[in-house]
């Protein structure tokens, strides 16, 4: 996520544009305050211990917890971006947590809290 994938000037023109792209193309018919919500965050795509998983990276704790608790619209979007079928829906929903300097993320393959200290290709959640 931010740290791993952006460069040093932090251009996030790339997430931004898959961002919007998606908003505007597969949550069309949804919800305006879903649409609204989702404009506050970043998309991405990573690779999480060899899975593919989508992430969102939420301004704040509270963006975070009302979609963790609205994942149907997320359901199959790592399959509807890669066409890879082989890996699970996976999504995680996430906010820096600015005092413990980590990444608090909702994982909707256990429906839990996981605590990341980045999110990159090779990142194991801190237990």
């Amino acid at each position: 996520m931010s740290e791993a994938h952006t460069p040093r000037n932090q251009d996030r023109s790339l997430e931004k544009a898959l961002t919007d792209k998606i908003i505007d193309d597969y949550f069309e018919n949804s919800e305006s305050w879903l649409r609204a919500i989702l404009r506050m965050c970043i998309f991405s795509l990573a690779k999480i211990n060899g899975e593919s998983v989508f992430i969102v990276e939420c301004p704040n704790q509270a963006v975070a917890k009302r979609l963790s608790r609205k994942t149907y619209p997320f359901r199959g979007m790592v399959y509807f971006l890669t066409d890879n079928f082989d890996d699970r829906d996976r999504t995680l929903f996430c906010y820096k947590d600015e005092r413990k300097g980590n990444w608090q993320c909702f994982d909707t393959s256990t429906n839990t809290w996981k605590s990341f200290r980045n999110l990159q290709s090779s990142t194991t959640p801190k237990e």
